[in-house]
């Protein structure tokens, strides 16, 4: 989110939202042959990750090293083909997994610890591994309901505010999320319904929200891009959802790719639904080039690729030192109390929340 808007982009937009293609990341098949070159290294990623052409090329001359990007489906896809890989990676370095997964990742220790240079710069609050460095954070956003503003302003219906709102009849058949088993996005929303309505309160919640008319589908692109009314995306696909679950960074994207550039976002956020997010890098275990994967983790923690992050991915930067541009501080919203779960509670209970959401919402 990258989730935001990775995340977002993600994010994400992140993640949270799919923006750029990297002219600059080689080929872009995802082949990972050239991980034995000393002079490449290769970065394991989800579909949001996006960079300034030149910031990676400044990186990539002072560096020395080629940069090779693979994408490869959601948060929950890469730290799953983490898993499958373990010990023989796809890359030297895996960016995106997020305090949703964490645990599965750092349980099947996928990664070499490190300590980055500049990590300093980075609150401690977000270092959840901060004792062993096997992760580095990157970047934090908020996974929230965006609402589409001209189906509500149309249908004269306030948009909905927070989780209670989403199980009331006028907001019936509204509702897509992501599949909390595949993607970062739904685990988030999943978690913040944990949240909220504890170990047993959540079941019946999610009882009345599919009784409520929720649809799911496999990762936040299917939902914001295809199923989405108030993305760009969503229109050309005819998306008849106006809610749907993405990122509180998510509207600056709408107005950062309409042409003209509206006054105001077309899309808003239901702030009393998000669940706060953290994305992570990683030195993969048994990377190919593992000097050059400990460069690239630094890199991400720059202040240059800090800066150049916001507009790009749609998350907010980890580096106190980093500067948020105009239009996401002004099209952007900050949800001022995002629910939270303990990561070792998530660790505890995330495979069995998951199978849990799976029977009561995909059966």
């Amino acid at each position: 989110m990258n989730s935001t808007i990775r995340r977002a982009c993600t994010a994400a937009l992140c993640g949270a939202l799919g923006v750029l293609v990297l002219a600059a990341c080689g080929s872009g098949s995802g082949s990972s042959s050239s991980g034995g070159d000393s002079k490449t290294v290769t970065l394991v990623t989800h579909e949001s990750f996006n960079v300034s052409p030149k910031v990676l090329k400044d990186f990539e001359k002072q560096s020395g090293y080629k940069v090779d990007v693979l994408k490869s489906g959601d948060a929950g896809e890469i730290v799953n083909k983490a898993v499958l890989s373990k010990g023989n990676p796809q890359g030297d370095v895996l960016f995106g997994v997020d305090n949703t997964l964490l645990s599965r990742a750092l349980d099947n220790n996928l990664f070499t610890a490190y300590e980055a240079k500049g990590l300093d710069r980075v609150p401690e609050d977000v270092q959840l591994d901060a004792g062993k460095h096997r992760v580095t954070p990157v970047d934090t956003g908020d996974i929230c309901v965006n609402y589409d503003k001209k189906y509500f302003a149309d249908k004269k219906l306030a948009p909905p505010k927070t989780l209670d709102d989403l199980i009331k009849p006028e907001y019936k058949n509204l509702l897509v999320t992501e599949n909390a088993a595949t993607s970062s996005p739904g685990l988030g929303f999943l978690l913040a319904t944990a949240a909220k309505y504890g170990d047993e309160g959540w079941q019946d919640y999610w009882k009345k929200l599919k009784a409520n008319g929720v649809k799911a589908v496999d990762g936040w692109e299917q939902a914001y891009n295809e199923e989405f009314s108030g993305s760009a995306g969503g229109k050309k696909a005819k998306g008849d959802r106006p809610l749907v679950v993405s990122y509180a960074s998510s509207p600056p994207v709408e107005v950062l790719y309409a042409k003209p550039q509206p006054k105001e976002a077309p899309t808003g956020v239901a702030t009393g639904t998000c669940f706060q997010q953290t994305e992570f890098a990683g030195l993969l275990d048994g990377a190919k080039n593992e000097k050059g994967g400990k460069a690239l983790i630094d890199f991400l923690i720059s202040k240059k690729f800090q800066d150049d992050m916001p507009l790009n991915m749609f998350v907010k930067p980890v580096a106190k030192d980093a500067e948020l541009p105009e239009l996401f501080t002004k099209f952007g919203v900050t949800a001022d109390k995002p629910y939270t779960v303990d990561p070792k509670k998530i660790a505890d209970h995330r495979e069995d929340w998951v199978k849990t959401w799976q029977s009561l919402v995909l059966k």
